[in-house]
């Protein structure tokens, strides 16, 4: 990691925090700092990266604004988790181009792909696409399988490649002071903290979503878009063993696996964005780093589309309107996924690490403790 005004801040600010450790018990954070009495710019990027933006170190701070020392650890750790985002991206020319308008480069490659989907279906056929279709293969009627394949194929191993190497590059530049073999114990501690998003909830009461008073509303709307998109993924998985192992090809019932799956993903997914959007617009705006909005709301948009067109797609997929939508919803997906290592959801995959990470050196702590 690269030194910037970001991380001078964030390292002038955590010195501060290891001498006076009021916090201690606030997040993974603070106990991970106090192993180290020296910082670089590097262990900035790691520790921004295990922050969970509770805000509540912010309000419990006797040095925070106005006080002159100025003490904002979740403004700049935001700030340098922006920063880490485009340092491990790759290619990095892609990360600029959604770095510098988030949500117009989101919005306009959702629309282009679609368009792309729509054109591919016009030149097949123009009637296709606006007349009903029902039964097995009624989508491939509009859209071919080997089109719907081939793209989506080829962005989602894009997206998976980049993802990986963003992962690895982080691992590398932050696994400082990290010797011998990572233990199934850690990695077992680890994912139980991802998947139970532990410090979400503070020091236990929730986050300071708006002001000094606690609340597990964050909690709950990212549980909601976490556990809904993860739905969706399932639904996938099983409607392309359905169609590849069993033969049954789509659109499938109300009540089978696929549908029900996706439904309720894609309802919990819709919670989520909503419940975000909403904390987002209400919360203190001090602590809060301005420029990274913009790929928050980009990401948060993106995640609704796909959610919000999947249902529609669902419910009108036997009328003239399906050819359309799946066009759109497909669209969506598709930049949705070429823009996932280049914005806000890559947060998910650094803050994991940053939590095996912090796993390791606990147990490690703990066994020179005892």
């Amino acid at each position: 990691m690269h030194a910037t005004e970001a991380t001078a801040d964030a390292k002038r600010f955590i010195e501060i925090c290891n001498a006076c450790r009021y916090c201690e018990g606030y997040c993974a954070v603070f106990p991970a700092m106090e192993l180290q009495r020296d910082f670089t710019d590097t262990d900035m990027s790691y520790l921004a990266n295990l922050c969970h933006n509770c805000n509540g170190c912010y309000h419990a701070c006797q040095f925070s604004p106005p006080h002159e020392w100025g003490i904002n650890l979740p403004k700049a750790f935001a700030e340098v988790r922006l920063e880490s985002y485009a340092e491990y991206a790759w290619p990095a020319p892609l990360a600029a181009a959604f770095r510098s308008n988030g949500v117009v480069v989101a919005v306009v490659s959702a629309l282009a792909l679609a368009f792309v989907l729509i054109g591919a279906s016009v030149l097949v056929s123009p009637v296709r696409l606006l007349a009903p279709h029902t039964g097995p293969g009624a989508f491939y009627a509009v859209i071919s399988w080997g089109v719907m394949a081939s793209v989506a194929g080829a962005t989602f191993l894009f997206s998976l490649l980049a993802l990986a190497i963003g992962a690895v590059r982080f691992w590398r530049d932050t696994k400082t002071h990290l010797t011998g073999p990572i233990r199934l114990a850690d990695w077992g501690r680890g994912l139980h903290d991802v998947a139970t998003l532990r410090y979400l909830g503070g020091a236990g009461e929730g986050c300071n979503d708006a002001d000094a008073s606690f609340s597990l509303a964050r909690r709950h709307a990212h549980h909601a878009l976490f556990y809904g998109f993860m739905l969706c993924f399932a639904s996938t998985v099983s409607a392309t063993f359905y169609d590849h192992f069993l033969g049954w090809i789509a659109p499938y019932s109300w009540a089978s696996l696929p549908v029900v799956l996706g439904t309720l993903g894609g309802i919990g997914m819709l919670v989520g964005c909503i419940g975000l959007v909403r904390i987002k617009l209400k919360t203190d705006p001090v602590p809060v780093a301005r420029r990274v909005l913009g790929a928050d709301y980009a990401l948060l948009a993106l995640l609704f589309m796909a959610a919000a067109t999947g249902l529609l797609l669902l419910v009108l997929r036997s009328t003239g309107a399906m050819g359309l939508l799946l066009a759109l919803h497909l669209g969506v997906i598709l930049s949705l996924f070429l823009l996932l290592p280049y914005g806000k959801f890559v947060h998910g995959i650094y803050r994991g690490t940053a939590l095996l990470k912090a796993s390791v050196e606990r147990r490690r702590n703990e066994l020179i403790a005892g």
